[in-house]
């Protein structure tokens, strides 16, 4: 079970801490003497419930077959910018992150939690599949959204998230201001294309899953800027009711992981955190996370789901900035592109 939001846990209570665990959230332990469980939290963005969902029981048996010991996950979802957030102020005290962005997995590096060279600990540097955004929209495509000046037309309402909390709306809206300037559009172009999405949208969640709830259940907006396996989650549960666009050109999305060293050493968590995030990369997780959704690494594993996950033509984010973290800095910033364009949008019912 998914926990939108854990304050402080008593770790040094072992017995308030399986109580807890048993009310809230899906363990799975082996209940033989000689056995010691030990207890994983990790932080993730929104939209990852489902993935780990499936993963958390497999990586348990995958641990425990391997390990004298056993082993629980628990999980914790929010934007990915607001748990980057909670996990360095302290407040979510994750033994592992699994962000949406690389530069949300920086803020940890920038406040001493994980060291220098942390990306390198993992394969691919620590990033175990790619994604990317792409337009939910409804039945039959009434607006004939096909690329991204088509969200702009007269009359259309787009669902997107908080570009400043939600990883999903800041690679949205990276993804726009690339499909300008990558065709030959000038910065101010980007800038005034921008002002007219958030324009076009009635108001900003914190975060992708309640956008999603927004668009398929509450059948709010016509076009949804979604992650890719957001939006083919929402066509299948729809049956039939929205359907999926792939725009010509989207960015290259490559949610990021890590382990939490100030918060392991403290934990003694260590050997478990570091093999859940091993485990990703295997070839049994890799396949689950093709069959959620996401673009695994291994492109022989990426291949063989070409049939929902179809080759795109996605840019990488040194396309508009030097990297992730300059990325964060030009557009995010309090002095950035998107502050220039964005007026806070709560929800007001």
């Amino acid at each position: 079970m998914a926990l939108q939001a854990i304050r402080r846990v008593p770790w040094l209570n072992i017995a308030a801490v399986v109580a807890v665990a048993a009310a809230a959230f899906v363990l799975v332990t082996k209940n033989s003497q000689g056995f010691s469980a030990r207890y994983i939290l990790n932080a993730s963005y929104d939209p990852t419930r489902e993935l780990y969902d499936a993963i958390n029981p497999r990586f348990v048996k995958h641990y425990e077959a391997n390990t004298d010991s056993t082993v629980a996950v628990r999980q914790s979802h929010a934007g990915s910018t607001y748990q980057a957030r909670q996990v360095a102020s302290g407040e979510l005290p994750a033994d592992v992150v699994t962000l949406g962005l690389p530069s949300d997995v920086e803020i940890l590096h920038t406040r001493g939690l994980i060291p220098d060279g942390w990306e390198k600990r993992l394969p691919n540097n620590s990033r175990p599949y790619e994604s990317t955004i792409v337009f939910a929209v409804r039945k039959g495509n009434p607006h004939a959204i096909r690329d991204w000046p088509d969200l702009v037309k007269p009359g259309i309402e787009i669902m997107v998230p908080d570009p400043k909390t939600s990883g999903n709306g800041k690679l949205a809206a990276l993804a726009a201001w690339g499909s300008v300037v990558l065709r030959g559009g000038t910065d101010e172009e980007a800038r005034a294309f921008l002002k007219a999405i958030y324009d076009h949208a009635p108001f900003f969640t914190p975060a992708a899953r309640a956008t999603g709830i927004a668009f398929a259940v509450e059948k709010r907006g016509d076009v949804h800027l979604a992650w890719e396996n957001e939006a083919l989650r929402e066509a299948k549960d729809s049956r039939g009711a929205i359907e999926v666009v792939y725009p010509p050109i989207s960015i290259r999305a490559e949610p990021t992981v890590a382990w939490v060293d100030a918060n392991v050493a403290k934990h003694g968590s260590l050997i478990p955190s570091k093999a859940y995030l091993e485990y990703l990369f295997t070839d049994e997780a890799q396949e689950i996370i093709a069959a959620q959704g996401y673009r695994p690494y291994k492109a022989e594993i990426l291949k063989k789901h070409a049939d929902r996950l179809p080759p795109i033509n996605l840019f990488p984010i040194t396309a508009i900035a030097g990297g992730w973290s300059e990325a964060q800095f030009k557009f995010f910033s309090d002095t950035g592109i998107i502050q220039s364009v964005y007026t806070p949008k709560p929800r007001a019912e």
